[in-house]
């Protein structure tokens, strides 16, 4: 019934090739280097050459080579323009489509988990599909009460595609290594397997989903579609219309661009703050821009459409307070009360002796959009990071191999790094610190919490709203 599990065979040789590629590829450096070339010239064209090549496979499969590709879609911004400029279109298109199942399959699907009668429960079904990503892809639809909704059907055999390409992937994860510097890559396909079944699991992504949905009911900034049905290998949803945030990097204008942004900081940090959960799969195809009530409103009024639960983080406190303290003191220049803390959850092993200020100065330039009143995410910067981080001869780069990521933080890292890979994507200008003080635990010292009466409640007012009327 599944065109996944057919395909094993095509599929691990597709994967299978790339190792090769590369390996041919390094040696075609080495003969350049050989020949005169600069290192730096051979660097960027291997860069470039092995960018290409992967984004081609992994766009003709689905499954955890395409889910890598999604999460990995986010770093383009790390990336020199010259190499990142001529894949941004594959990118983008791996962030929103895939390959769609035969429509036999779809409907054998929806007749085994919905009933042979499926149909009834629906006034209309779109047999194209609308979107199509790693394990299920989307139809549009009416339910029978007359509401419009997105029906996910899972593709059978998801499961162990997933499982397959990833543990493939997992095995020449450090060839990978030079295509965004400073990344590890093997993490990030850990941490994907890790989340496979709860993925799969749409039970847990309906209650993930609702969640969100009864918090944001009547939201002025977010959205999140009602669940309408669900059962194993199916969610029913409501239908949100809205600007693919795709489009709006592509082609937005520069007020939609910063409003985008704004609201992405906003779900980022309000959150998790607010429904004991952090939507752990932010690129760009799981997020829409909506019109506020009146079309033709101004921009301000624009709302950001979540979609896509299937991969959360549960923290039912909310964020750890110790990111916003250490945060706070960080921008503050205490060193040594940041080391201390450090320290004591594990982000510096006990074997390892650093110097506070050394640390400090690391730390500062990621954290710079948090220093200022609003700060513009830009491709170069995110590149100067990376590359900051990423070059062996920088002291950085020495500094940062000797400091741990506890697995605690682990997806949370992920999620915000990823954010941020967004935001530089847009170039939005973004009252970042804004957030960090309204929803962050730990950022505002306490006295200053204790003085804000209400400053922590769910319904606290949101500062995604205009950024004229946002508190300094």
């Amino acid at each position: 019934m599944s065109d996944l599990p057919r395909k094993a065979v095509t599929r691990t040789a597709k994967l299978a090739a790339l190792p090769l590629g590369f390996a041919g590829r390094a040696t075609w450096s080495l003969g350049k280097r050989l020949g005169g070339r600069s290192a730096e010239i051979v660097g960027r064209e291997l860069q470039q050459r092995t960018a290409e090549q992967l984004f081609k496979v992994l766009g003709e499969l689905k499954g955890g080579a395409m889910k890598f590709g999604q999460a990995l879609s986010v770093f383009e911004s790390a990336l020199p323009e010259e190499v990142a400029g001529p894949y941004r279109a594959a990118l983008t298109k791996l962030q929103e489509a895939a390959p769609p199942m035969p429509t036999s399959t779809v409907h054998a699907v929806l007749a085994e988990r919905l009933g042979a009668d499926w149909r009834e429960l629906f006034e209309e079904f779109e047999d194209k599909p609308s979107a199509a990503a790693s394990i299920g892809q989307v139809h549009r639809a009416v339910w029978h009460d007359g509401r419009e909704v997105a029906v996910k059907v899972q593709y059978p055999g998801a499961g162990p595609a997933l499982l397959s390409d990833l543990t493939q992937l997992s095995r020449f994860a450090r060839l990978l290594g030079p295509l965004i510097p400073g990344m590890d890559i093997k993490p990030l396909i850990t941490e994907l397997r890790d989340r496979v079944s709860e993925e799969l699991d749409y039970a847990l992504e309906a209650e993930a989903q609702q969640a969100h949905a009864t918090e944001f009911a009547g939201d002025p900034d977010v959205v999140v579609p009602a669940v309408v049905h669900q059962s194993d290998q199916v969610l029913v949803t409501e239908w949100l219309e809205g600007v693919p945030l795709s489009e709006v990097i592509a082609d937005g204008t520069e007020e939609q661009r910063d409003r985008a942004g704004q609201l992405l900081a906003h779900f980022l940090f309000s959150g998790p703050a607010r429904t004991g959960l952090l939507h752990a799969d932010p690129h760009p195809g799981n997020f829409r821009l909506l019109p506020g009530a009146e079309p033709d409103g101004p921009v301000s009024q624009w709302r950001l459409g979540v979609l896509d639960f299937g991969t959360v983080d549960r923290l039912p406190d909310g964020l750890p307070p110790t990111i916003g303290t250490s945060l706070r003191m960080a921008l503050d220049g205490e060193a040594d009360a940041v080391y201390r803390m450090l320290c004591e959850e594990g982000f510096v092993k006990e074997s390892i002796e650093l110097d506070p200020d050394t640390v400090l100065e690391y730390l500062l330039p990621i954290i710079e959009p948090a220093q200022v009143e609003a700060f513009t995410f830009t491709r170069g910067w995110m590149r100067r990071q990376a590359t900051r981080i990423g070059d062996p001869r920088s002291p950085a780069h020495q500094l940062g191999k000797q400091l741990n990521l506890p697995p605690s933080y682990l997806l949370i890292h992920r999620v915000t790094l990823s954010t941020i890979g967004v935001l530089c994507q847009l170039g939005a200008t973004v009252r970042l610190r804004d957030e960090l003080e309204a929803w962050m635990p730990g950022f505002l010292p306490e006295d200053a919490a204790e003085e804000e009466p209400g400053a922590d409640e769910p319904g606290a007012e949101s500062s995604a709203g205009d950024p004229a009327e946002s508190p300094a």
